[in-house]
């Protein structure tokens, strides 16, 4: 039996077809489009058939729901948000095989976690709303838009600081990278400065991994897990940021609670919150 599985991202998705045994056994991408629910509907056929799970960030908004709507005609999509999902593919098939306590934490576009407990889901009655996460005191406007851990560590708020440290009289490899033009800094830019040496961008890592650390101990001493998995931009960036996150992870957790933790980075990478998904919607397919 094969299961189909997108993740929705701002401005893409990415899709997978899995066998019951976890394995792709396909996989294809949306490029943006004019009408984003045809360009799903497209990329779901392409899959082929099969029990169809949606993961994206915020399952409950309205947005979410319409496209789930939106789907049905290629086979109803389950709604999972996308560190749930990230979570069960993690504990099934990559990074925490066969755990039954796990929390995936990860960070792209979008900061997102995900918890199992004995191998369910927890999401409570809000979610896990990990780009909330208050890690700092001062009250600020993009705090209250986003919510702090976002604000601080996706792709954008990253690219945020670098160039607010630009502004502020710091010089760094960037600015000649974009022709001065800071309104085209992109991630990867600040990416190749940090590993070029650039003092500013590391600078920036830096101190998002103390953010990445923080958030991520956080998450711990809630669930409790046995294993913490690790993924997007710690796992992508993995040069740049596992290490001086797993540091920060451990400064912020008492000895016993690191000595009984496992942490990994994630086996799955871009493509696990879309297994996930493509999961949980083979589990809520009627026998």
């Amino acid at each position: 039996m094969t299961a189909r599985g997108i993740e929705l991202l701002d401005h893409a998705a990415v899709g997978v077809t899995i066998g019951a045994d976890g394995r792709v056994a396909g996989r294809a991408e949306s490029s943006p489009t004019a009408d984003r629910q045809s360009g799903l509907a497209t990329l779901a056929a392409s899959l082929g058939a099969g029990a169809l799970g949606l993961a994206v960030v915020n399952p409950d908004s309205p947005a979410s729901i319409e496209i789930a709507r939106a789907l049905a005609p290629t086979g109803t999509a389950e709604l999972v948000a996308s560190g749930t999902a990230a979570a069960v593919a993690e504990a099934w098939v990559g990074a925490a095989s066969g755990e039954g306590d796990v929390v995936y934490f990860g960070v792209s576009e979008h900061a997102a976690a995900g918890v199992l407990r004995g191998g369910t889901p927890i999401a409570g009655a809000r979610g896990t709303a990990v780009a909330w996460l208050s890690l700092n005191p001062v009250e600020r406007e993009d705090y209250r838009k986003v919510g702090c851990l976002e604000a601080e560590v996706a792709a954008s708020g990253i690219v945020r600081r670098l160039v607010w440290r630009i502004k502020a009289g710091d010089e760094s490899s960037v600015r000649d990278a974009v022709s001065g033009d800071l309104s085209a800094v992109t991630y990867s830019d600040v990416l190749a400065a940090a590993r070029d040496g650039d003092g500013v961008a590391i600078s920036v890592m830096r101190d998002t991994a103390k953010y990445l650390g923080m958030a991520a101990a956080n998450l711990t001493i809630v669930a409790s897990p046995s294993v913490l998995v690790l993924g997007g931009v710690m796992e992508s960036a993995r040069d740049l940021l596992y290490d001086p996150v797993l540091t920060e992870i451990g400064r912020r957790l008492p000895p016993s609670v690191m000595s009984a933790l496992r942490i990994e980075p994630s086996r799955l990478g871009a493509d696990a919150a879309a297994i996930g998904a493509a999961r949980l919607a083979s589990l809520a397919e009627p026998r």
